[in-house]
């Protein structure tokens, strides 16, 4: 079943350029529960719609052919997120931060943070259009959702880090993926321990 989020709020409590000049890799989180808003506001920065008649998202997309599926595991499952209607449903209920951590090589700060966003995408929604250069053009687009989760972070007074060195297998499998669905980056949020 959904969830709907809360509505993302449009005006952040720091300038872009001081997140910018203060966004950091941390690896280090406490065991601590984001709040719904924090996730909505999160998750919205990372493919959420800003233009609902032409589905337009936060990040852009060659030929606006957004290949992008983003999931996230938390203390308590592993959900997806539905960016056009701005909501989430559990795929797994559970804790499953040790198995991603076990799939990200054991980095074992994984366990501990509140929330982790594994970008992924369906190679042919832009291949189709461009063959493949269509390729790079995906990648370019994680890289643009991954910065953008990174900065909404740092302005909510969170912390992240993106990690690409994981077993595609294993996340493959911990999430449930469809055959079509590669998992591309990992980008964990939380708040430091300091």
């Amino acid at each position: 079943m959904r969830e709907k989020l809360p509505n993302p709020s449009l005006l952040g409590k720091i300038s872009v350029e001081e997140s910018l000049s203060t966004r950091r890799s941390v690896r280090e989180f406490k065991d601590k529960n984001i709040t719904t808003e924090q996730l909505s506001q999160i998750l919205w920065s990372a493919y959420g719609v800003t233009d609902k008649k032409n589905n337009f998202k936060t990040t852009p997309s060659a030929g606006a052919t957004y290949p992008l599926e983003i999931y996230f595991v938390k203390n308590d499952g592993i959900y997806y997120y539905y960016s056009e209607e701005h909501s989430i449903e559990v795929i797994k209920k559970g804790n499953f931060r040790k198995q991603l951590s076990l799939a990200c090589l054991n980095q074992s700060f994984i366990s501990s943070a509140s929330l982790s966003i594994i970008i992924c995408a369906v190679f042919e929604r832009t291949t189709l259009y461009y063959g493949q250069r269509g390729y790079r053009y995906v990648y370019i687009e994680v890289g643009h959702s991954a910065q953008n989760i990174c900065l909404q972070a740092k302005s909510l007074d969170l912390d992240s880090v993106c990690i690409g060195a994981f077993d595609d297998e294993m996340i493959k499998k911990l999430l449930s993926l469809p055959q079509d669905v590669q998992p591309l980056y990992v980008v964990v949020v939380g708040e430091k321990n300091k």
